[in-house]
């Protein structure tokens, strides 16, 4: 049988260790990191996963500031609103939640954001200094997805040097940056995506194979090596019937479970972790600032 990756454990350790180390916080400095979350508009996802970091950040001891903007705010107004942020000694950490209403340059917005704040990870300057950091350096900014991808592969208590990895996907957000912290643990590291030649034959041979391509059960047994770690990053919702659908990840666990050593569920594999890894650098940040 395989191990499944229980991200809601692994995250639930990491916000233990958070609490921990931001009530010492507030000993040492009478007060605590501080998280400013804005949303623009009424997407309902957008609502969920806003209310889900809230309620995480609140539960960890982080203190919450929420900016829920019309979704007629205009672009200038928004990054008014991130400067303002960007100068406040009380916020640590700015989160922008995506998708951004269509009049909204998102990648302005987010280059807005101050580096050292910047609790998504995805400014260029914090990219950059992935590229180039060492592999234990704590101070970084790291994309919350791919850190928690990292961390449920440690987890296993696994030996990652040498392994064979692929990444299915090339995104920013998650694909890029996975595939540079999986380098940085000793990988052998090949990136797959949309116009790969042979991409089935690629995945196979991978001792780890992170799904993040966003289309649902995508990869089936024929993609999977026997014995292989998968980490699936995808989440789609799709139609039982007309009354009900269920969420699936970009693998087709069903078919792969019994093949692989282990995987990660969806839903509660890779998404709990990603909060928990916001919350991680935010409190980052705060010691960044005040510990130097």
């Amino acid at each position: 049988m395989p191990r499944i990756l229980d991200g809601k454990k692994v995250a639930q350790k990491l916000k233990d260790q958070l609490k921990v180390e931001i009530e010492n916080i507030k000993l040492k400095f009478n007060r605590t990191p501080g998280l400013a979350v804005i949303q623009v508009g009424n997407v309902a996802a957008s609502s969920v996963y806003v209310k889900a970091k809230t309620k995480a950040a609140k539960e960890v001891g982080i203190n919450v500031i929420d900016h829920h903007l019309e979704e007629s705010t205009n672009q200038n107004d928004l990054i008014n609103l991130i400067n303002e942020l960007n100068n406040n000694d009380d916020v640590n950490g700015i989160l922008v939640q995506l998708p951004l209403p269509n009049h909204i340059n998102e990648e302005m917005v987010l280059n807005s954001i101050a580096p050292d704040k910047d609790a998504d990870g995805f400014h260029p300057l914090n990219v950059g200094k992935l590229s180039i950091s060492q592999k234990n350096d704590e101070s970084l900014m790291i994309p919350c997805t791919p850190y928690g991808c990292l961390l449920l592969l440690r987890e296993l208590n696994v030996d990652l040097v040498g392994k064979n990895a692929v990444v299915i996907g090339r995104s920013n957000i998650v694909g890029k940056p996975m595939a540079q912290l999986l380098l940085k643990e000793s990988c052998t590291v090949t990136t797959v995506h949309s116009k790969t030649k042979n991409i089935e034959s690629i995945c196979k041979n991978a001792d780890i194979l992170i799904a993040a391509i966003g289309k649902p059960e995508f990869v089936n047994k024929d993609w999977v090596k026997e014995g292989a770690i998968i980490i699936d990053v995808g989440i789609n919702r799709i139609k039982i019937n007309e009354e009900k659908s269920k969420l699936v990840g970009d693998v087709l666990f069903s078919e792969v479970e019994n093949k692989v050593s282990a995987i990660s569920p969806v839903p509660g594999g890779v998404g709990p972790m990603t909060i928990a890894c916001l919350l991680r650098n935010t409190t980052a940040a705060f010691k960044l600032k005040n510990y130097n």
